[in-house]
């Protein structure tokens, strides 16, 4: 895992979205990621199962009662950022045997890691590679 502080991208395609802090705000952000990758005509199998395990860890150890999480897609150079803001940042994600969330995350992005967001919150980021041929160039319905 990547800790380092993130720098901005310049980015040519964004989407933004908040989301409520509960199972169905989960789905609905792997489903939502879906649809934007494929408006953009981008490979979406493995940004969508990234995605998912984020918005899901968001929603399990991220969730505070009335707050919501926020889903960011980005892309820059060949390369999809996705960044999953909650609003625990005393709870830092570690990579452990037991949880198989992260252990997919990492699988599947050229790498990962998290940074402070506003107080009191967290980014939880993966950079997942766009380029024909990498994993995620398959086209299996999601």
């Amino acid at each position: 895992m990547n800790r380092q502080l993130a720098q901005p991208w310049a980015t040519t395609d964004r989407f933004d979205v908040r989301l409520s802090s509960t199972p169905r705000g989960a789905r609905l952000a792997r489903l939502l990621a879906v649809e934007q990758l494929r408006a953009w005509g981008l490979p979406f199998w493995d940004p969508a199962q990234v995605v998912a395990e984020l918005a899901a860890n968001a929603v399990t150890h991220g969730r505070v009662p009335g707050r919501d999480f926020r889903l960011v897609l980005a892309v820059a150079g060949g390369v999809l950022r996705i960044e999953v803001t909650d609003t625990r940042g005393d709870r830092i994600p570690v990579l452990r045997d037991p949880g198989r969330g992260l252990v997919i995350v990492e699988g599947l992005s050229e790498r990962w890691g998290v940074r402070e967001g506003p107080a009191p919150a967290k980014v939880v980021w993966a950079e997942v590679s766009l380029a024909a041929g990498s994993r995620g160039a398959a086209t299996r319905r999601a």
